[in-house]
C-alpha cells in the first residue's frame, strides 16, 4: 500500500454532503444500471413531475412521490421496479425508518447500512458509497465493489481477484482508515490503465476472516458503480475521486 500511496499522491476523496438521505437515495435508485446522461434526463423529468415549489431546488418530497400514480411516475422514464422502489423509499422516510440527516449523522455505519438496505432497491454498496462520499465516514471498505477488488489484485500482484471475505480480512490492517484504502485501490486501476503504476510488492497470501465467509454481496437491485462498461471494471465516479 505504501508504494501505491506514493504513486497516487495525497488522498483526495471529496465529500459532497447531501441535504437529505431521501434525495440521495432517490437519485441512486433512478440511476441504477443506466448511463449518467440517462439518469440526469430522467431525474429532470421526475423533478418536473413532482416538483415542490416550497423547496429552493424543487426536488420532490416523499409525500409528493406518494401522491402521484404509477403511470405518472412511469412517464418520466422510470421502470416499474424503480417506481416501486421510490414509493418504498418515500414511505419509509415518512415513517422515520429512513432518518433525516441529523439523525443519520448520529448513527454508526452498520446501523445506517441495516436501516437503509431495508428499502427496496437499495443494496449495501449504495449505502457504503453514501457513507464515504456524502457522510465522509473514514472506515468504510466496500469489499464487494469490483473496482476495489480489481485494484487490490493489481496493487498486490495477484493473478485472481480476492474474494469478499479475503479482502475484508486483509483490510482489517487498514482500520480505522479503510475508506482511504478503498480510494487508493480505485486509483491503482487508473494508474495501471495509464501505465503509471510502479513496481509493487510480491504477491500476498490471503486468509478469509471467519465471520466474512458469507459476506453479503450487492443485491440485484443495487446500483452498479457509475461510468462502468461491460468488460471494464467499475470504479468511483471521476467527480468523487
Amino acid at each position: 500500500m505504501a508504494a501505491l500511496i506514493e504513486a497516487a499522491g495525497p488522498y483526495r476523496l471529496r465529500v459532497q454532503p447531501c441535504d437529505s438521505p431521501f434525495r440521495h437515495l432517490a437519485g441512486a435508485i433512478i440511476g441504477q444500471q443506466i448511463s449518467g446522461a440517462a439518469a440526469r434526463a430522467i431525474t429532470a423529468r421526475f423533478v418536473a413531475l413532482v416538483a415542490d415549489p416550497e423547496r429552493q431546488d424543487g426536488f420532490p418530497t416523499p409525500g409528493a412521490v406518494l401522491a402521484l400514480g404509477d403511470a405518472t411516475l412511469r412517464s418520466a422514464g422510470l421502470s416499474a421496479g424503480k417506481v416501486a422502489a421510490l414509493r418504498d423509499l418515500a414511505a419509509k422516510t415518512r415513517t422515520g425508518e429512513v432518518p433525516q440527516s441529523r439523525t443519520l449523522h448520529a448513527l454508526d455505519d452498520e446501523t445506517i447500512i441495516t436501516r437503509l438496505t431495508a428499502v427496496r432497491g437499495i443494496g449495501r454498496w449504495t449505502v457504503q458509497m453514501m457513507l464515504m462520499f456524502q457522510l465522509g465516514r473514514p472506515d468504510v471498505l466496500p469489499a464487494a465493489d469490483f473496482g476495489v477488488r480489481n485494484g487490490f489484485r493489481i496493487a498486490y500482484r495477484r493473478r485472481t481477484l480476492p474474494t469478499v471475505g479475503e479482502l475484508l480480512a486483509y483490510g482489517e490492517r487498514w482500520a480505522p482508515w479503510r475508506s482511504a484504502a478503498a480510494w487508493y485501490l480505485w486509483r491503482a486501476v487508473d494508474l495501471h490503465r495509464a501505465g503509471e503504476l510502479p513496481t509493487l510488492p510480491k504477491p500476498v497470501r490471503l486468509k478469509v476472516r471467519a465471520d466474512a465467509r458469507a459476506a453479503p454481496r450487492p443485491r440485484s437491485g443495487a446500483r452498479t458503480p457509475p461510468r462502468s462498461r461491460r468488460g471494464s471494471p467499475p470504479r468511483a465516479p471521476a467527480s468523487k475521486r
